[in-house]
C-alpha cells in the first residue's frame, strides 16, 4: 500500500474544508467524528489514526538520541514516511523534540514520565486548529513543553505564567509569518522561540543550527517558496 504524506493519507488528493461541521466515519477505524474536512473523494481520517504510527516512531527516536538540538531532532523525525507533511503528529513532535534536547542539555526532568505526559497532552490538540481556532498547535506544543518542565497547573502562579508566555510568544511569531499553514515552517519557528525562552528563563542552553533550510517544500502544495524564511532562496 502506497504511503501518502501530503493531502489525503488514503489517496493523496487535496483536502476540502467545509463551512459547517459534519459527522462522518473515519475511513480507517470506522468511528464517527465531528469534522469540517475530508478529501476530494470523501475520505476522512481521524486524528488518532492519522498520528498513530508517527507517534510510535517519535517516541522511539527521542528515547535514543543524545542531541541537544531540537530542530535537528525534529528534522530527522520529519524525514520518516509516517510523519506527514501536515498533521497533528507535529504537536507531539515539537514538544518531544524540545523535551529531549532540554534533558540532553542538562535540564532536570523525569524523562520517561514527562514524555508520556507530553504524548497524552499533545494528542488532545486537534489538527487544523491553526485556521479553525486561531491557535496553531505548534505554539501550543511549546506551552505544553514549558508546562511539563515547570510542573505547571491551572492553579500555579509563576509556572502558569511561564507556560502561557511561551505559547503566546510562539503564536506571535507564527502569525507574523503569515499563512497558509505549514507544519514544517511552524515547527521551526516554534522550536526556535522555545530554545531562546528556555535560555532566558532557566539558563539551559539548547543548540540551534546556524541556518535552517527546509527539505520538505516539494511535498507542500501550498509552499510559499522563496517567500518562506526557510527556503534556500528566501528573499526578504
Amino acid at each position: 500500500m502506497k504511503i501518502y504524506t501530503e493531502g489525503c493519507l488514503m489517496c493523496g488528493k487535496s483536502l476540502t474544508y467545509f463551512d459547517i461541521i459534519k459527522r462522518v466515519p473515519c475511513y480507517i477505524c470506522g468511528t464517527e467524528h465531528s469534522t469540517n474536512v475530508s478529501c476530494e473523494d470523501g475520505h476522512y481520517i481521524c486524528d488518532s489514526c492519522h498520528v498513530q504510527q508517527g507517534i510510535v516512531f517519535i517516541t522511539q527516536y527521542v528515547s535514543e538520541t543524545q542531541s541537544k538540538n531540537p530542530i535537528s531532532i525534529a528534522s530527522e523525525i520529519m524525514e520518516n514516511p509516517y510523519i506527514n507533511m501536515h498533521g497533528p503528529e507535529h504537536h507531539y513532535l515539537i514538544a518531544a523534540s524540545l523535551l529531549t534536547a532540554y534533558k540532553n542539555a542538562g535540564g532536570q526532568v523525569d524523562f520517561v514520565k514527562a514524555l508520556q505526559s507530553t504524548s497524552e497532552r499533545a494528542k488532545n490538540v486537534p489538527g487544523g486548529i491553526c485556521g479553525i481556532w486561531g491557535s496553531c498547535g505548534a505554539g501550543i506544543a511549546t506551552g505544553i513543553f514549558i508546562s511539563i518542565i515547570t510542573g505547571a497547573s491551572p492553579i500555579s502562579e509563576i509556572e502558569w505564567s511561564l507556560a502561557n508566555q511561551m505559547t503566546s510568544r510562539s503564536l506571535t511569531v507564527i502569525s507574523a509569518n503569515g499563512g497558509p499553514r505549514c507544519c514544517k515552517r511552524n515547527t521551526y519557528l516554534a522550536i526556535t522561540q522555545a530554545v531562546l525562552f528556555v535560555n532566558e528563563q532557566f539558563n539551559i542552553i539548547m543548540e540551534l543550527p546556524e541556518k535552517v533550510i527546509c527539505q520538505f517544500s516539494h511535498r507542500n502544495k501550498q509552499c510559499r517558496s522563496e517567500k518562506c524564511r526557510y527556503n534556500a532562496h528566501y528573499s526578504t
